[in-house]
Formats: structure tokens, C-alpha cells, sequence
């Protein structure tokens, strides 16, 4: 459809975000739940008597028989949009539409639809996140022996590998899975449970032919959605609050790791950059610039998705006694702005791993002006071993370290490995080749690589599983 940008149109709907994610939570598709929910319940109500095969058929046929302009031109006179709505399909499911929301209220309907549309949600979401483990899989396993310098406090700390450093955002990624999976045996429908969930109208309108709890069974069963055993007029709103809450959980991995990106990214350090097209533009003012805008539109995004959970904590919170309605405004935007911001993310997130620019000279230039200080713990624990007093040698350490830093400053190598070879004392306790050792990073870098391996055997498990969830949704 051709937009119209001459009027105000939210970036979600053409800029950030999927295709499938968008189509989820379009009006359309919103509608289209709506019907779902209405047909399932009148299915349910079929089998108490209430309704005969022949207007459940009329009811079905025109399910997915989607006619915007006509509802919003109802809803202008009676300013009620599922009303509006309702009134359309029980035109067009002619004398049949009359059997239509028998003993419902709007939140029957919602309620079943928005968290059928969560589920769905979350799982485009864990898609995305097996899309960045599977692209953070290969380079972990590539360069899981590639040594660069870790960092603490923003300043060089001791030899690490590229490999295990990309271990820390995959093992955040499936802490994040593992929580949207516990979370999703959480999220629920309300049910049909009516004005203030105690289904006093289904009651009524059963007559005792069948219960309302066997009636929410069987539509909800169709739905394929469990329900709340208890609500008010609306599902809790702590759903909402959680599943918020695990996306928001989501942007801080991504974010972590698209900051990190922009550091290494600069000329500075230079070692990893996000892919940079051949006719990209980086700045209109200076032609040379490479900005990562990739990384800091993923920042941008997820600062915006970690403010939202502060809005969901104020619906459940001020859900006064059995409903208020100063929710539904804010959940309009909140819910869907929420999944279509992470999408985009994750999307943006997965491309920067997979084309991500490892500049190995620049980080084997970087290893060697830096390690050396590094390996001053393994020499003063050496100086140790062989009698020296550990607190003199850790003074005299720091002295040549020193020295070595404006020797750097001044763009040579780093001279500290000879200023320990050419010191007496040092010489007293350790022979050159001990020294020499003592210097050897590559033997200072733990357990690393076999952390390596051993994680792209968690993701790949994690990715199984993943599959095997999808083909079970698919059986069901």
C-alpha cells in the first residue's frame, strides 16, 4: 500500500522493523484476531445449542472479509472501535451476525487477541536472537586463537581472544532466550469471563446446557491459548509489564554489544568495524568518515525500548479495583513500538556480526604495544618464586612500567620486556630465557579457547532446541 507522506506516519510503519513484525500488529491483522476470537467463542457456544452450524459457516466465511473504512466510519458515530468493528462482521455474516459477542464484553475479545498477538510477537523476537547466535557462532569458532587486548575500566587489562569476547553477548543472547522461553508459558488470555471476570453473563445466557468454564475451554482451546484463572474485566496487566520487561532485557545485550562496536570501531583502537558500504556516506560535512551508524541506530533504538517497561509498570500498578481504562491509549503504541524497535535491532545486530570487519594487523599492532604490561603480574610472580621481596619488586616493576608508557607516548614499541632484561636486580633472580617467558602472552590466555569451543556447543544446542519448538508449534 502507498503511504501518505504528507501526513505524520510513526517510523515503525516504513523505517524500523520487519515486514512480519508489522504485519502483526497492523490493523488489519488486529481485526482479523478480534474475528478469531469472536468465532471461537460462537463455535463454543454452538456446541451449548446456542448457535447452529449454519451461522457458525456464515460467521467463518467472512472471518478474514476485513473492511477498515466501513468500521472507522461507524466508529466516527459511536466512538467505540470493537464495537465499530462487531457491527461490520455481523453485517456481513448476515442473520448469523446476530449471534455474534453473546454474553461477551470487549475485553473478552481484546484481552484473547493481544496475547495471541504477544505469543507471535515473541517468537519473531527469539528468531531474531537465533539469527545473531548463529552469526556470533561462526565468528567464535574463527577466532577463538585470535589474542587481542581486554579491557577493563576502558583501559588495557590482560590478553584475552576475539573469540571469547564475543562469548559474553552470545551468553547474554541466551540468557535473554531462555527467559522469553520461561515467560512464555506465563503470557495468557483473559478468557470469557466477562464485565468483571466472574462470567456471571455466560451464567446466564447457558442456562445450565453447559458451564461458562467448559465454554472458555472450548473456545480458548481452538484458540490455542490458555487462560487466567482469575481476571478482572482485563487479563493482568503484569503481562504486559513482563513481556516489556524481557525486550527491554534484550536491548541491553544488544546495546552492549553495538556500544562495544563503536568503541573498537574507533581510529583509535580500530580493531573490529560494522560493514561499511561501498557508496555510503558517512558524513555530508567531512567525505573520509566511517560512522557507525548501524551500531547507534541499535543504541538508539534499545534506549528507546528501556524506557518502556516504566509505562507497562504504570498500567498494572493503576489498574484501579476491577478495570480503569487509562491503559488503553498507552498499550496501542507501548506494545507494538516495543517488538518493532527490538526487531529492527536484532536485525541490524545480526548484519553487523555477519559482515563485521576484523582488522587483524591493527589488533596484532595493538597486542604488541600493550601485552607487555600485561605480563608484568606473571614476571612479579616469577621474581616471587625465586626469593625476591614481592613489594620491592612490584615498586621497581611499576618504575620500569612508567618508563615504558612515555616511550609509547612517543610512538616507539614498547620497551619493556628489554628494560627488564638490562636490569640488574631482575637479573639476580631470572635468566634471560625466564624473562623471555615470563613475556610469552600467548601462554597467558587461560582457558580461553576451550571456553570457546564449548560455547559454540551451547549455541548450537540452543539453536536445536530452538527448531524443535518451532516444529512442535507447528504439530499443534
Amino acid at each position: 500500500m502507498e503511504k501518505d507522506f504528507s501526513n505524520y506516519l510513526s517510523v515503525f510503519s516504513w523505517r524500523y522493523g520487519s515486514e512480519g513484525m508489522r504485519k502483526l500488529f497492523s490493523e488489519e491483522e488486529n481485526r482479523r484476531k478480534w474475528r478469531k476470537v469472536w468465532l471461537a467463542l460462537a463455535k463454543a457456544q454452538g456446541k451449548a445449542g446456542l448457535i447452529d452450524e449454519r451461522s457458525l459457516k456464515a460467521i467463518e466465511k467472512n472471518i478474514n472479509n476485513i473492511d477498515i473504512k466501513k468500521a472507522h466510519e461507524i466508529e466516527k458515530e459511536i466512538k467505540h472501535d470493537l464495537m465499530a468493528e462487531l457491527r461490520v462482521f455481523a453485517q456481513q455474516s448476515g442473520d448469523a451476525g446476530g449471534k455474534l459477542h453473546l454474553g461477551a464484553t470487549s475485553m473478552d475479545i481484546e484481552d484473547n487477541a493481544e496475547a495471541l498477538k504477544l505469543l507471535e510477537g515473541m517468537k519473531i523476537i527469539r528468531g531474531g536472537i537465533i539469527e545473531c547466535l548463529t552469526a556470533l557462532e561462526a565468528k567464535i569458532s574463527k577466532y577463538k586463537n585470535l589474542q587481542v587486548m581486554a579491557q577493563t575500566h576502558l583501559q588495557t587489562a590482560e590478553p584475552t581472544t576475539l573469540g571469547y569476547r564475543l562469548t559474553y553477548y552470545a551468553q547474554d543472547l541466551l540468557l535473554d532466550l531462555e527467559n522469553l522461553n520461561m515467560l512464555e508459558k506465563m503470557v495468557k488470555g483473559k478468557g470469557f469471563k466477562g464485565a468483571v471476570g466472574t462470567s456471571a453473563a455466560y451464567e446466564k445466557l447457558l442456562m445450565g446446557k453447559m458451564s461458562a468454564t467448559d465454554m472458555e475451554k472450548i473456545a480458548m482451546k481452538d484458540l490455542g491459548l490458555e487462560s487466567f484463572e482469575s481476571t478482572t474485566q482485563v487479563y493482568p496487566r503484569k503481562v504486559d509489564f513482563l513481556v516489556i520487561s524481557a525486550l527491554s532485557s534484550i536491548a541491553a545485550t544488544l546495546h552492549k554489544f553495538a556500544f562495544d562496536i563503536r568503541i573498537l570501531q574507533s581510529p583509535f583502537i580500530y580493531e573490529l568495524a560494522e560493514p561499511f558500504g561501498e557508496k555510503q556516506v558517512g558524513s555530508s560535512a567531512m567525505p573520509f568518515k566511517r560512522n557507525p551508524i548501524k551500531s547507534e541506530r541499535v543504541c538508539s533504538l534499545c534506549r528507546f525500548v528501556s524506557a518502556l517497561p516504566a509505562v507497562m509498570w504504570g498500567n498494572a500498578a493503576n489498574s484501579l479495583l476491577e478495570r480503569t481504562l487509562d491503559d488503553s491509549a498507552n498499550r496501542r503504541i507501548v506494545i507494538p513500538e516495543a517488538f518493532l524497535a527490538l526487531d529492527e535491532s536484532l536485525q541490524l545486530t545480526s548484519g553487523i556480526i555477519n559482515g563485521m570487519a576484523v582488522n587483524e594487523l591493527q589488533i596484532r599492532r595493538n597486542f604488541a604495544k600493550f601485552a607487555p604490561f600485561a605480563m608484568t603480574e606473571v614476571l612479579l610472580v616469577e621474581l616471587a618464586k625465586k626469593g625476591a621481596d614481592r613489594q620491592k619488586m612490584h615498586e621497581l616493576i611499576r618504575e620500569m612500567s612508567m618508563l615504558a608508557w612515555q616511550v609509547i607516548l612517543e610512538g616507539k614499541e614498547n620497551p619493556l620486556q628489554g628494560f627488564a632484561m638490562e636490569n640488574k636486580t631482575v637479573a639476580k633472580y631470572l635468566t634471560e630465557k625466564e624473562i623471555a617467558q615470563a613475556f610469552n602472552s600467548k601462554s597467558h590466555i587461560g582457558n580461553a579457547v576451550e571456553k570457546c569451543e564449548r560455547f559454540v556447543k551451547l549455541i548450537s544446542e540452543a539453536r536445536k532446541a530452538e527448531k524443535h519448538l518451532k516444529r512442535k508449534g507447528a504439530e499443534f
